[in-house]
């Protein structure tokens, strides 16, 4: 069946993209092939006034390129890519020019190619669906707009949306593509058509298409003040932001800079020309790679069995008020889901309402949540002191202090309680899942579900199997934290589960070395240098000391034979240095201020071993090679279900940085020959040095934890 409909009503050329079986349009080469065959009966037409171009999926326009020749763009060469950015200039330059006025009707999302298909046309008219915008998320996946869309869009909206949209990646609703000159007007679903077909009728009356066409072929007439001064703004912006790890945001804006003020014409060459910079280079790989995974996410039900189905939840209970507690029992509420969070006092619950409340309204005023959000929050999230509200809950999340000996009391009460098929979730990030559901008379029915702080903002979520949870189990608790607007990642129970195991022999490394005689600035520095959001020792000074020393010590006594020893943190803890919370941990704060603190030196003091001084590739293997290492140790563990699953609870977790793709894949950039190479030098060190068993068998393969498919997929328009 065809992908593209042609009809004829009453003159004006209807045209209907329709992939078959698919539920949504895709930009893939046989569609090409088609649309062009169809361009050349188009071409020659003289009896129609107009065309219209829509969708014939309800609600949906163009999601962008196929998802198969997305993943091709991984491993092309830039022979391969100029071929297939040629296609898409060439069967949209053809659209451009068809002999009379042509419309796209928007009636739903409209992403990359998508898009610039639509801005290759005279018009544009959107529906107010609320799932309708246009964007150009390119530089999301190390890419550039490539057909067209760094080059059309800055002169039909202007260099400043173009900016914005291009370099941010972010979709423009209905109200801002009318107000910015995208669409010609938003209107209800229904009356698309209608409105598309007037459009053509005016136009072509008028010759208005003619005109915008002569315009949109012509330089954008920017003086050179106004072009230096858009473009040194947006590289500023640009540079803070990405911090010069990815590069294609600065590649777009090299494109409209040398681009929008040569003809049309000229300004697609120097497109073309840049986009093949980025397109199949490794950190535009990795985006892509992240992409798939994310979305392999997206569709996982948590469990291999696919005749499991999750149990219906409709009411959530949370026990514990405090920050996790009360972060918990927002999302679920803010998710639609009655909510009833429980704690010992009434002091604590109400300090658990108001951080909801204080959620909800901060978001009010960055413009993302509305006053009635607000209404909706508080009839759904119902605080009190009785357990017996947890009576009616589908699942009851435990998120009081990390205390095993408390959180079995807990549940020995809440067992009378509770329904008798009622899940019970804990929020424990360190305490074993199997252990603790022994004290639960439904082990089956008891899974961890670790939350990261704070719970508003971190997308992670962890769903710990015990060695008697149940699929079901699993499944419905994956489902729910979906629900939560979460994305959750099932791992097998271990001493600090996935994220937490990998992390500490990084936050231990830290401080190993700053009692070597490295700095807190250049440890700090090393990191951020390889792209983590922050550096380790800030990390446990933000997260807490007495919370990073109390998980340790279950962690360490876990993996004794791999673990450090850093009394320093235990000395700081007692001494009611906490970090940020308390004023002082390895730095002084004041606000968000972190300063050099003079009383931390006798700490140090007491336990330096050595005054080394250390290059930046040493400081990055001390940090990051044993974070790998306790990675690949996970996979051999079965912990983790595959790769793609741990470099995910790192990126999310950890905030690993994306453009290395997670830390296996940056194991596979830098090849685990060499990475077992570099490590020969830090083996007197400690076995936390020693690469494992599976890292060494690819090292002698030379295999990869993410193989190159052996036939790629062409891409190419």
């Amino acid at each position: 069946m065809p992908a593209f409909t042609l009809t004829v009503d009453q003159g004006i050329g209807i045209l209907t993209f329709d992939v078959p079986g698919a539920k949504v349009n895709t930009l893939s080469t046989p569609n090409f092939i088609e649309l062009n065959a169809l361009l050349g009966d188009l071409e020659k037409r003289t009896d129609l006034k107009g065309l219209i171009l829509c969708s014939g999926k309800p609600g949906q326009f163009i999601a962008g390129a196929d998802l198969h020749e997305l993943g091709a763009l991984a491993y092309v060469t830039k022979d391969q890519a100029m071929v297939g950015l040629k296609g898409g200039h060439d069967t949209f330059n053809r659209l451009a020019a068809l002999p009379y006025p042509t419309v796209a009707l928007v009636d739903g999302p409209s992403m990359g190619g998508g898009t610039e298909l639509a801005i290759s046309l005279d018009y544009r008219v959107i529906s107010t669906n609320p799932k309708a915008s246009m964007g150009l998320p390119e530089t999301k996946l190390g890419l550039i707009p490539g057909w067209g869309g760094t080059q059309r869009m800055p002169r039909i909206v202007g260099i400043h949306h173009a900016i914005e949209m291009i370099t941010g990646g972010e979709p423009f609703r209905p109200a801002k593509c009318v107000a910015t000159g995208l669409c010609f007007d938003a209107v209800p679903s229904e009356k698309l058509l209608e409105v598309g077909k007037a459009l053509v009728e005016r136009s072509q009356a008028s010759g208005e298409w003619k005109e915008l066409r002569a315009r949109k072929n012509q330089p954008l007439g920017l003086t050179e003040t106004e072009l230096f001064f858009a473009m040194g703004v947006a590289e500023g912006l640009v540079r803070e932001k990405t911090k010069g790890h990815y590069p294609a945001p600065l590649i777009a804006l090299a494109a409209i800079k040398e681009g929008v003020n040569l003809p049309l014409a000229d300004g697609l060459e120097v497109e073309k020309r840049l986009a093949t910079q980025v397109m199949g280079s490794p950190i535009s790989a990795n985006l892509i790679a992240i992409f798939f995974m994310t979305n392999k996410l997206e569709r996982d039900s948590g469990v291999d069995n696919k005749e499991v189905k999750p149990r219906e939840v409709k009411k959530v209970g949370v026990l514990g008020a405090g920050l996790m507690g009360a972060g918990i029992a927002t999302a679920a509420a803010r998710s639609g889901f009655p909510t009833a969070m429980v704690d010992v006092e009434d002091k604590f619950v109400a300090a658990g309402m108001k951080r909801a409340q204080d959620v909800v309204g901060g978001r009010i005023k960055i413009g993302r949540a509305k006053p009635e959000d607000m209404v909706a929050l508080l009839s759904l999230l119902h605080g009190s002191t009785d357990r017996k509200n947890f009576a009616q809950c589908d699942v009851v999340v435990e998120a009081i202090t990390e205390n095993e000996e408390l959180k079995v009391s807990a549940y020995k009460e809440l067992a009378s309680l509770m329904k008798a098929d009622a899940i019970m979730a804990s929020n424990t990030s360190t305490i074993s899942i199997t252990r603790l559901a022994q004290h639960w008379p439904s082990p089956e029915r008891f899974v961890g579900m670790h939350f990261f702080n704070p719970v508003d903002r971190m997308q992670l979520v962890e769903v710990i199997r015990g060695a008697k949870t149940s699929d079901e189990t699993v499944a419905t608790v994956v489902a729910l934290a979906k629900r939560f607007k979460k994305t959750p990642i099932v791992v097998r129970d271990c001493a600090g589960f996935l994220v937490n195991r990998i992390l500490f022999p990084y936050m231990v490394e830290a401080i190993v070395l700053l009692q070597e005689g490295a700095s807190m600035d250049e440890v700090d520095k090393a990191a951020t240098r390889f792209g983590m959001p922050m550096g380790p020792i800030l990390l446990q000074d933000v997260v807490g000391l007495d919370t990073s020393y109390y998980a340790g010590m279950v962690v360490a006594k876990a993996y004794a034979d791999r673990v450090a020893e850093t009394p320093l943190l235990g000395d700081l803890v007692k001494a009611g240095r906490m970090g940020q919370k308390s004023g002082a941990g390895f730095r002084k704060h004041e606000g968000r201020k972190s300063l050099a603190d003079p009383a931390f030196e006798p700490f140090l003091a007491k336990h330096r071993t050595g005054s080394k001084t250390f290059t930046p590739e040493e400081l990055t293997d001390r940090l990051f090679l044993p974070m790998l290492f306790e990675a690949v140790r996970t996979l051999e563990d079965g912990i983790a279900r595959d790769p793609a699953d741990l470099d995910m609870g790192l990126i999310l977790g950890l905030g690993f940085p994306p453009f290395r793709g997670g830390i296996l894949r940056w194991c596979d950039s830098e090849g685990a020959a060499a990475i077992c190479s570099r490590a020969e030098k830090y083996a007197a060190l400690g076995k936390r040095f020693h690469p494992p068993e599976m890292l060494k068998k690819l090292a002698s393969s030379g295999g990869r934890f993410f193989p190159v498919p052996k036939d790629a997929p062409k891409w190419g328009g």
